[in-house]
């Protein structure tokens, strides 16, 4: 592979900055849709498999950087970011820089204004998926940052899963992946919480999954019609289930019996209390959200 600084011929379509699990599962997804690929590692041991497969690797940031037009960067946090693409600024200045490195909206907003600073054009990516739904368009992938960088590169973006613009804010797809997220980790910890619970009678994690899966999937049908009474703001519409008919004390007094610590639904009962205390317990549960965003 060759290539010189200025007016460079580059040599591949992309260059892939990590090689990770979810970085060697994008940079294997472009080389199965025909994209000439450069990629770097830190452990250069990583690249073996992909450049058996056709890619070119590359022995510095610096290399992969002057070998294409588009670099992806995915490395492990915001950190490693700055500290791998901070030497390479020069070299990147005229290409497009598009971040898949989980970050917080702030920590993309900060590298979008380094990037414009430098002349770099900056997308930042948000990826909902596992490295194996990578390629069979499994996930989705949020994008925020440069209109224009997303519609170019749009067929090449569509290759890893199915691809959603949210705007030129660079942080509002890290937002959105993040929000997500606690939805889900919430849930999580909610099923762990139930099976510290019900462990103490004997019943293994397995047979209270096969209660609960189908239990919480059901439920998920009532998301819709909560998000209607939120944006709409009106907690009073009949039909909703109140927040006195929500208290769960009585949850936490039965994980407290059992020994089990009842920190996840304390949690919730904590943002309840503070309504009905407010004066809002014959509202609907909905009005929780109210003091999430600190506004009761």
């Amino acid at each position: 592979m060759s290539e010189t600084t200025g007016n460079s011929t580059l040599s591949t379509d992309v260059s892939v900055l990590g090689l990770g699990a979810m970085g060697s599962a994008l940079a294997a997804a472009l080389l199965d849709a025909g994209r000439a690929v450069t990629v770097w590692n830190r452990t250069a041991g990583r690249s073996t498999e992909l450049v058996g497969r056709g890619a070119g690797a590359a022995d510095s940031v610096s290399e992969a950087v002057l070998a294409s037009p588009v670099i992806i960067a995915c490395l492990f946090d915001h950190a490693s970011v700055e500290k791998t693409l901070g030497p390479a600024a020069d070299e990147l200045r005229g290409r497009t820089l598009v971040n898949v490195t989980t970050t917080t909206p702030n920590e993309a907003r900060e590298l979008a204004s380094w990037a414009a600073q430098h002349g770099i054009v900056y997308l930042d990516g948000a990826i909902m998926a596992v490295p194996s739904m990578i390629g069979p368009r499994a996930g989705q992938i949020f994008y925020s940052g440069s209109r224009a960088a997303y519609d170019a590169l749009l067929p090449t973006l569509d290759v890893w899963a199915t691809s959603e613009f949210h705007g030129e804010d660079a942080g509002r797809a890290s937002l959105v992946d993040l929000a997500m997220l606690s939805g889900m980790y919430q849930m999580f910890t909610g099923f762990f919480h139930g099976a510290a619970m019900v462990a103490t009678m004997g019943m293994s994690a397995a047979d209270f999954a096969a209660r609960q899966a189908p239990f919480l999937a059901a439920m998920t049908e009532e998301l819709a019609g909560y998000a209607k009474v939120i944006d709409g703001g009106d907690y009073t519409v009949a039909g909703q289930q109140s927040l006195e008919f929500s208290d769960l004390s009585h949850i936490v007094r039965a994980s407290e019996e059992e020994g089990v610590d009842p920190a996840p639904i304390a949690a919730v009962q904590a943002l309840i209390s503070r309504q009905i205390e407010a004066g809002y317990g014959a509202e609907g549960l909905p009005r929780v959200v109210e003091s999430l965003r600190g506004e009761g």
